[in-house]
C-alpha cells in the first residue's frame, strides 16, 4: 500500500478538501464512509503517517486534515506544529479522550473520539465550514496545542525530523524559520516566526523581530552598551536581543528557573 492515495472524486467551488491521516486503514476507512453521506465534501487523499502528509499537502492541497493522534513515528501534534502556511485546518480524531483539551482551548477546530459518530462528524464539518468560510487566516486559534515532541521539515524530497530539544535558536527568513539545531542542521521551514513559536510554547522566547532563542540552550546574557545584549548559548553561539525584548527574555529566564509549586 502507497503512504498516500489520491481519490478519485472531483468536487466543485464549494467543495471542502479532506486529508484523512491515520495510519489504520479501517478507521480511514470508516471516515471516508462516513464523510460520503455529506454533499460538498471530497476526500482528496489518505496518508498513512505524518511524513506521508506533510509530502502530500503542496499537490492535495487540502482544507483541512482528519488527523490521527498517536500515530508510528511522529504524532499528529507534531504534525499540526509543522504545517506549512497557509496551513489547513485541523480536526484531530482520535481513541484516546485524555488528548481533548476543552473545547477550542487548541489550535484544532474540532476533536472527535473515535469510533467517529455521524451526528459528531457533522459537528465538526460544520465548524470547519464556519472556520473555511473566515478565511484561512482564522484556521489557527490563538490558544496553542501542547508543545510538540519534535517538527517535520520537509527539505528537497527528504523530511528532517527534528526534535524540539535539539533546537537551538530560530531565525526568520521573510515568510520561512531557519531552524539551527544542536547537530549544526539549519533547515527552512514555511511558516511565520510568531506562529511556529506559538506552536513551540513557553520553552522558547523572541529576542528580536527576527529570532528567538530556546531558553534551556541560553548559557549567559553580555550587556550592550546602549541596553540590547547578546545572548551566549550552550554550543558558544551568540544570537543578538534587542533592548525592548531584553527585559521579556530576563523574565523568561527567571520563570524557567523557579521552582515547580507544591
Amino acid at each position: 500500500m502507497t503512504a498516500v492515495m489520491t481519490a478519485m472524486k472531483a468536487g466543485g467551488p464549494t467543495t471542502m478538501r479532506l486529508l484523512l491521516v491515520d495510519d489504520e486503514a479501517p478507521a480511514r476507512a470508516r471516515l471516508r464512509r462516513l464523510l460520503g453521506a455529506f454533499a460538498g465534501i471530497e476526500v482528496v487523499g489518505e496518508a498513512v503517517d505524518a511524513d506521508a502528509a506533510l509530502a502530500a499537502l503542496p499537490a492535495l492541497a487540502p482544507d483541512a486534515l482528519l488527523l490521527d493522534i498517536q500515530m508510528p513515528g511522529a504524532s499528529g501534534l507534531d504534525l499540526a506544529a509543522s504545517l506549512p502556511e497557509p496551513a489547513p485546518a485541523v480536526v484531530f480524531v482520535s481513541a484516546h479522550g485524555h488528548y481533548a483539551l476543552p473545547a477550542f482551548d487548541t489550535a484544532a477546530v474540532d476533536y472527535l473520539l473515535k469510533p467517529v459518530e455521524p451526528e459528531r462528524l457533522a459537528r465538526a464539518l460544520e465548524r470547519l465550514r464556519a472556520r473555511l468560510a473566515a478565511g484561512r487566516g482564522g484556521a489557527r486559534s490563538a490558544a496553542p496545542l501542547p508543545p510538540p515532541a519534535q517538527l517535520l521539515v520537509p527539505d528537497r524530497g527528504r523530511v528532517h525530523v527534528i526534535a524540539c530539544g535539539d533546537i537551538l535558536w530560530l531565525e526568520a527568513a521573510d515568510n520561512y524559520v531557519v531552524v539551527h539545531t544542536a547537530d549544526g542542521r539549519a533547515p527552512l521551514m514555511r511558516r511565520t516566526l510568531a506562529a511556529l513559536l506559538a506552536d513551540l510554547g513557553a520553552g522558547f522566547v523572541r529576542t528580536h523581530r527576527s529570532a528567538a532563542v530556546a531558553l534551556a540552550q541560553i548559557s549567559a546574557v553580555l550587556a550592550g552598551e546602549h541596553g540590547e545584549a547578546d545572548l551566549v548559548l550552550r554550543n558558544g553561539a551568540r544570537v543578538p536581543c534587542s533592548r525592548a525584548q531584553r527585559p521579556v527574555v530576563q523574565a523568561a529566564l527567571q520563570a524557567s528557573a523557579l521552582p515547580p509549586r507544591p
